[in-house]
């Protein structure tokens, strides 16, 4: 984080504000980004500028937009976004569209969130790597008789 100057965070509320905290700790200016219906939240006016994304998109849409948390990312001059928990932190494409735009994202790389990203795809890479798993299976079909072959395979609870 010391090479970063100025940190977008692309959040909102208690998440945003913790960011803002740690990144004021270590010195680096910040960059929060609100809906019209966050105008007044608190996070807004603790960063060190404050601008409004998602005009007309509604409060969750207007988070969710990569291109306005890039667009804003691009004007106010931030050299990082930190996504802060939930909305877009876990989001390969928004990795990739920071990576594109020349802006470090704080946090994993997109490929990591594409191997990782849900827990059949984890569970592969974790017995990829040697890592011990509990027994489970495969996405269940339609054969009751063979679900019950299976369960009382892996044992109860489930």
């Amino acid at each position: 984080m010391s090479d970063f100057k100025k940190i977008l965070i692309a959040n909102r509320g208690e998440i945003a504000i913790r960011v803002m905290r740690a990144a004021n700790e270590l010195g680096k200016k910040t960059v929060a980004v609100f809906a019209e219906e966050d105008k007044l939240s608190l996070h807004r006016f603790k960063a060190d500028e404050a601008y409004r994304i998602g005009e007309g998109l509604g409060p969750v849409a207007a988070y969710l937009s990569i291109d306005e948390i890039i667009r804003v990312a691009r004007m106010s001059g931030a050299d990082a976004i930190h996504p802060g928990y939930g909305l877009l932190s876990e989001n390969p494409e928004f990795v990739d569209a920071c990576t594109a735009a020349g802006i470090a994202f704080i946090g994993p790389r997109a490929e990591t969130m594409r191997a990782l990203g849900d827990k059949a795809s984890a569970r592969r890479v974790a017995m990829a790597a040697g890592v011990p798993v509990i027994p489970a299976t495969d996405v269940l079909g339609d054969d009751m008789d063979n679900t019950r072959k299976q369960a009382a395979e892996i044992g109860y609870p489930l």
